[in-house]
C-alpha cells in the first residue's frame, strides 16, 4: 500500500479545513438572498476560490461527519461511466435517489433509475449518438482516458481538460453538471487539479465535492507516477440554502480536528481499475453529522 498524505500538523490542518469554513462565513456575512429553481431560497456570492495541499492530509471536513463510503463508490461509479441509480443502491450508496425517481425521469422520457447523460456518461462517452431507444452508443470521446494518455506522454501540456457540460445535453437530465470542468497541471512532478464548479450547495454538496475531486486527483498520480500537488476548489455561484443557516452557524462553532489519510493500493495501475476495497482512509474522527434537507 502507498500512502499519499503523511500525518498533518494541527497548524496546516486548521489553515485546510479554514478555507472552506471561511467560505461558510463570507456567505453568511456578504451572501445576496436570491430566488431559486427548487422554491427553497438561497443566500451566496458569485466567484470564489479554494486551496488545499494535498501533501498536508487529505481534506476530508471534520467539523462534520461526511458520509466517506458514498463518496468513495459515487467516484468509482463516475469513473465507470454509470448512469443507473441502480448501481449506487445495490451498494447502500442512496445520494441521488431524489433525482432518479420515476416523476423526475418521466420527464425525459426515462424509467425510474436512469439519470441519462449525467457525469460519467460525459466523462467517458462524450458526443455519443443516441440509438432509437434513447440509450447511448459507445462512439463519444473518452475524456478521462485521453487526459491519462496525455499525462503520461505530455506532462507539460496545458490541455489535461475533462468537462462534464454537454450544451447539447444540459437539458436532458433532472440535474445537469454542478461540476461542470476540471483541468490537471503538472509541476515539479506534482499533480494538481482545478475544479470549475458552476454551482455549488456549500453546506451539503461542496465537502463532497472537495473529498471526491482530491481523491481523484491522489488516483490520477498513481497512475501517471506523479506526487500529488494542490486540488484548487474554484465558484460561481457558491450558496447556503436558507433552510441550512443554523447548520452552517453550528459548523462554524466547532474546532477543526487532525486531518486523516489516504492510503491507494499500489497495484492499481489503471484509472479505472480503481474499486472501493483499493482505498483506504485512516485517522477519521469528525464532529457528529448535522443533518440538512436536501432541495430538489
Amino acid at each position: 500500500m502507498s500512502v499519499y498524505s503523511g500525518a498533518p500538523s494541527i497548524l496546516v490542518h486548521f489553515a485546510t479545513v479554514r478555507s472552506y469554513l471561511d467560505l461558510l462565513q463570507r456567505i453568511l456575512d456578504e451572501g445576496t438572498e436570491r430566488k431559486d429553481r427548487t422554491g427553497t431560497g438561497t443566500i451566496g456570492v458569485f466567484g470564489h476560490q479554494m486551496r488545499f495541499d494535498l501533501a498536508a492530509g487529505f481534506p476530508l471536513l471534520t467539523t462534520k461527519k461526511t458520509h466517506l463510503r458514498s463518496i468513495l463508490i459515487e467516484l468509482i461509479w463516475f469513473l465507470q461511466g454509470r448512469t443507473d441509480v441502480q448501481w449506487l443502491n445495490e451498494r447502500r450508496v442512496t445520494i441521488w435517489d431524489e433525482w432518479a425517481t420515476e416523476e423526475q425521469t418521466a420527464r425525459f422520457g426515462r424509467k425510474a433509475g436512469d439519470l441519462g447523460p449525467v457525469y460519467g456518461h460525459q466523462w467517458r462517452n462524450f458526443g455519443a449518438s443516441q440509438k432509437p431507444d434513447g440509450t447511448y452508443n459507445d462512439d463519444g470521446v473518452d475524456q478521462l482516458a485521453r487526459v491519462v494518455a496525455s499525462l503520461r506522454g505530455n506532462p507539460w501540456s496545458r490541455r489535461h481538460l475533462v468537462t462534464g457540460w454537454n450544451p447539447q445535453e444540459a437539458d436532458k437530465v433532472a440535474l445537469p453538471p454542478c461540476h461542470t470542468l476540471f483541468q490537471f497541471y503538472v509541476a515539479d512532478n506534482k499533480l494538481s487539479c482545478q475544479l470549475y464548479q458552476r454551482s455549488a450547495d456549500v453546506f451539503l454538496g461542496v465537502p463532497f465535492n472537495i473529498a471526491s475531486y482530491s481523491l481523484l486527483t491522489l488516483m490520477m498520480a498513481q497512475v501517471c507516477d506523479l506526487q500529488p500537488g494542490h486540488f484548487v476548489h474554484t465558484f460561481g455561484d457558491a450558496h447556503l440554502y436558507l433552510n441550512h443557516l443554523d447548520q452552517a452557524r453550528e459548523q462554524l462553532s466547532r474546532e477543526p480536528r487532525a486531518l486523516p489519510t489516504v492510503t491507494l493500493d499500489p497495484s492499481v495501475r489503471e484509472l479505472f481499475d480503481f474499486r472501493y476495497p483499493h482505498i483506504k482512509v485512516e485517522g477519521y474522527d469528525p464532529h457528529p453529522h448535522i443533518a440538512a434537507e436536501v432541495s430538489v
